[in-house]
């Protein structure tokens, strides 16, 4: 990419800067010299590359678990959309995906590997059983919805919900995660230490 000789660059005049049209039309400008200029944020940027590269926590305990390896196939190939990369530890793992039926006796488990993820983490509920408890809805073993447990991001409908259904849900999870500040702002809001708990740290 050649730029002319010719290309003039003038300072920004501080009176101008009072919004954005300004600096479209600098870039306007720019290019229409034969200088490429793209305007962004260091937010834009670093969710872009967070949210096509989700590393998934798998979490299958039931038939879901069947339908989400069928994505890794080459009929599917989930590589494509950037969260092929699936992990067995929560400490390399950007999210969680709970995939099929949870009982009580299994829900200790899930809230710690939860609990072992580093933030900034998320949850799909995928399926019938996850979201609600499904055909188990009003069994005594069965935790009706995995929300109870954990905070979820994206729910996936189904039973077991087809390969389209699971990418429209990621999809809709890279969109969130595009939108999000990293800098200047944190995603999760943590709980304040009350009075006493900083009493304990200070001495």
């Amino acid at each position: 990419m050649g730029v002319k000789e010719k290309t003039e660059i003038r300072s920004m005049k501080y009176e101008e800067f009072k919004n954005n049209d300004y600096l479209e039309r600098l870039v306007k400008e720019l290019n229409r010299d034969g200088a490429g200029v793209i305007l962004g944020t260091v937010d834009d940027l670093i969710n872009w590359g967070r949210s096509n590269s989700l590393w998934s926590l798998t979490f299958g305990t039931s038939c879901c678990a069947i339908e989400f390896m069928a994505l890794g196939a080459a009929r599917y190939d989930m590589a494509r959309f950037g969260f092929e990369v699936t992990r067995n530890s929560p400490r390399q793992a950007d999210m969680i995906m709970v995939l099929g039926t949870i009982t009580y006796k299994m829900a200790p488990v899930l809230k710690r590997l939860y609990d072992q993820m580093a933030e900034p983490k998320y949850v799909v509920a995928v399926g019938g059983c996850t979201i609600s408890g499904g055909p188990f809805i009003k069994s005594y073993h069965v935790v009706n919805g995995i929300d109870k447990i954990i905070p979820v991001d994206v729910f996936i409908p189904g039973c077991p919900p087809r390969p389209e259904a699971f990418y429209y849900g990621m999809m809709q999870l890279q969109r969130k995660i595009k939108v999000e500040k990293f800098l200047g702002g944190v995603n999760r809001q943590e709980k304040e230490p009350k009075e006493n708990e900083t009493e304990q740290h200070v001495r």
